[in-house]
């Protein structure tokens, strides 16, 4: 079982470092049994850094919680590429972010496939949501973090930037540090 820190150190640091919009991480509920209540202290200690956590999906095996930055997001999604891909979707792009998310928490629970357009809500380029969702997920130029099917330099070095954020996080928690005082302090 990872601490709740670790398992943010290795899923979101590049977030919690304001280098990435978001990141959705798999949370097994029996070993975060109360990751509401939990959130609590991390959404108070997050807040002023412009970070928020929303569980998107919680069953009886998991949560998904979504790790973000609301304005970055927000700046994301209102591209005028973006729009045109989330309207294929009936997402209300005139209600505001909350009810952006709200309407993807309800595609990833009554769809049987998963909201492929949820890239657009993690950072990833409208090109890469776009050819993924196209290309029904082969025949990528590259995969990392995500399926490429843009600009594989850039995406290259911005992986190698999340992994370095990533794996200096990890060091630092796995040698007794908070992810509260890594990040929010």
């Amino acid at each position: 079982m990872y601490s709740f820190d670790l398992l943010l150190a290795e899923h979101a640091a590049p977030v919690l470092a304001g280098m990435k919009t978001a990141n959705l991480i798999t949370c097994r509920r029996e070993w975060y049994p109360n990751l509401p209540e939990m959130l609590t202290i991390y959404q108070q200690a997050f807040a002023a850094r412009g970070v928020r956590f929303r569980i998107l999906c919680a069953c009886d095996y998991r949560f998904l919680l979504l790790v973000y930055r609301p304005e970055r997001l927000l700046n994301d999604l209102a591209s005028k590429q973006a729009r045109v891909l989330l309207h294929r979707y009936e997402y209300p792009m005139e209600q505001g972010l909350d009810a952006l998310l709200e309407h993807l928490s309800e595609r990833i629970v009554r769809n049987a496939q998963f909201p492929h357009e949820i890239g657009l809500f993690l950072g990833y380029p409208v090109e890469d949501v776009r050819g993924f969702i196209e290309q029904r997920g082969k025949d990528c130029k590259f995969s990392g973090y995500w399926k490429v099917y843009g600009d594989e330099q850039a995406a290259r070095r911005l992986f190698r930037q999340f992994d370095r954020c990533r794996d200096t996080a990890r060091g630092y928690i796995e040698r007794g540090m908070t992810i509260l005082e890594l990040f929010a302090a």
